[in-house]
């Protein structure tokens, strides 16, 4: 857990160094800086799936909340028209990330019904949590409009494989929701996956 606290903390510190460059759009030429960013996002985002997991676990609530997560994917569709992104395609990302978010949940609460459960009080979600959720999607969507150049390349899928795996050995990603990352990022090429091509 706190090897994902601390990749949280280092995620927040390089994007905020990368996006401070403007990154042009990923494109056929190898330039990944807009690949990269979108996984730093992705792998922020999974940290915030810890104090979601806490408070749900504290208040007594389902991991799956359906009418939450409609209402996310509808108004994803909305921000995907203004910024230029193909609305199926942005939908597709951000149910990637409920369910790869809820992948770590899950393992969560299986750990804490095993184990020793989280000490200390529960995130208050409506002050902390949800905002910076809010903010992350805002930042995606720009993501998305970047690397949408990317997603029809024949080597689309490897070029997200290797992206994650030098996300991974730069922050010493946590092994235990390493899984996550993947199913996070599993739709950002139009062939869909993550992984060599051919």
């Amino acid at each position: 857990m706190a090897l994902l606290k601390r990749a949280g903390a280092l995620c927040a510190t390089l994007l905020a160094t990368t996006l401070a460059v403007a990154p042009l759009p990923a494109s056929a030429d190898g330039d990944d800086t807009a690949l990269t960013n979108l996984i730093a996002l992705a792998s922020q985002r999974l940290a915030l799936a810890e104090p979601v997991a806490r408070y749900k676990w504290a208040t007594h609530q389902p991991i799956t909340d359906t009418p939450r997560e409609n209402a996310l994917l509808a108004d994803v569709a909305k921000r995907a028209v203004a910024a230029n992104v193909d609305p199926a395609f942005a939908q597709a990302f951000f149910r990637d990330q409920i369910d790869a978010s809820k992948d770590v949940q899950n393992a969560l609460f299986d750990a804490w019904r095993n184990g020793q459960p989280p000490a200390g009080a529960a995130p208050d979600l409506a002050t902390s949590t949800r905002p910076q959720l809010d903010r992350l999607t805002q930042s995606m969507m720009a993501g998305l409009a970047r690397v949408q150049p990317l997603r029809g390349a024949a080597d689309c899928p490897s070029r997200v494989a290797q992206g994650i795996a030098n996300w991974k050995s730069l922050t010493r990603y946590d092994a235990a929701h390493s899984s996550a990352l993947t199913h996070a990022l599993s739709h950002v090429c139009e062939s869909g996956g993550v992984g060599a091509t051919g």
